[in-house]
């Protein structure tokens, strides 16, 4: 086919016309001399510290005493590196925000964020054998709690709620030492692979389990206590979201609910408020919307629909419209 020049002689100013687009509408838009984290490096950074959550069972095969140490020492320097400069731009994006002017403009030294992030990664680094102690009791809590399951390798392999449990105990770190903005990302990034939706600023204790996991989702502000277990579909939300005398959202207050130890909360149940606290031991039924607290030892169900039967098959589309079961 051949190309009609008279089109492309409009390219030009088609472009202008996008480009003038950047300083009218200049929101959706990050022109300057200081670059944004990179999504890709994240993202590998997270695999590689998955990899030290669980050596053996992601990339590398035949690990074992010898060698495990030489792998996990790379890992580790890699990360290092990594971490230090995708934390240092989330630093410098912060205050570009903050002031609205760009770092680099203001006088500001990229070697001070530089050594601020790698101080942070370093703090972040130590608290990984602690992270790994909370996620063995998560793997357990899954085997435990699910009869299909036929052992833990299953787990670590094959279950959403464990990989996206997992994201969240390492954001979260990232996210309780003042880390901005890449803890949302690689929540984000588990909410696109899991379907599970785990705000990083979330406290959630010890053997928790999110079982098939579709759809969870969890608040910021929510604070979960030990051996507590969800079902698909669940919303653990805010009731309302509070606005100041100018209408702008009130934010840094307690909006999503607490749920004390031992809970379990069953299919599509939606719990919301900052105020709302479910008492240890406690059942909520599958479908509940529940905006109120409730005791220890409750158990808080939906009342059964009625259920309508007739016998045979309905003959036509007309009929199957006023079908009932």
């Amino acid at each position: 086919m051949a190309t009609d020049f008279r089109l492309k002689q409009q390219l030009p100013e088609l472009t202008d016309q996008i480009v003038a687009s950047y300083s009218d509408i200049c929101s959706i838009n990050h022109l300057g001399l200081c670059p944004l984290p990179k999504y890709e490096d994240v993202i590998f950074a997270l695999e590689d510290l998955k990899e030290i959550m669980y050596p053996g069972y992601r990339r590398r095969e035949k690990l074992h005493l010898a060698n495990v140490t030489y792998h996990v020492g790379d890992l580790i320097d890699r990360l290092d590196d990594n971490l230090t400069t995708q934390i240092a731009r989330a630093l410098q994006h912060e205050e570009r925000v903050a002031t609205r002017v760009e770092p680099c403009d203001n006088g500001a030294d990229a070697t001070d964020y530089e050594a601020k992030a790698r101080a942070m990664t370093l703090d972040f680094l130590r608290r990984i054998p602690e992270i790994r102690k909370v996620l063995a009791t998560d793997v357990q809590a899954a085997y435990d709690g699910d009869p299909a399951c036929k052992n833990k390798d299953e787990v670590i392999f094959c279950y959403p709620g464990l990989e996206a449990v997992t994201v969240h105990r390492l954001a979260h770190e990232l996210y309780k030492i003042d880390v901005p903005f890449i803890p949302r990302m690689m929540a984000e990034w588990a909410h696109k692979q899991t379907g599970i939706d785990i705000h990083p600023g979330a406290e959630i204790g010890n053997h928790f389990f999110i079982d098939h996991g579709t759809g969870v989702v969890i608040g910021e502000t929510c604070q979960i206590g030990n051996h507590v277990k969800l079902y698909q579909g669940v919303t653990l939300g805010a009731l309302s979201f509070p606005t100041d005398s100018t209408g702008k959202l009130v934010r840094n207050v307690k909006r999503h609910p607490t749920l004390e130890d031992r809970v379990i909360i069953y299919a599509s149940a939606t719990v919301l408020g900052g105020k709302t606290v479910i008492g240890h031991d406690s059942v909520v039924g599958s479908s509940v919307w529940l905006t109120k607290s409730v005791g220890p030892h409750t158990t808080v169900t939906m009342e059964a629909p009625k259920l309508r039967m007739q016998p045979g098959l309905p003959e036509d589309l007309d009929a199957a419209a006023n079908y009932q079961i």
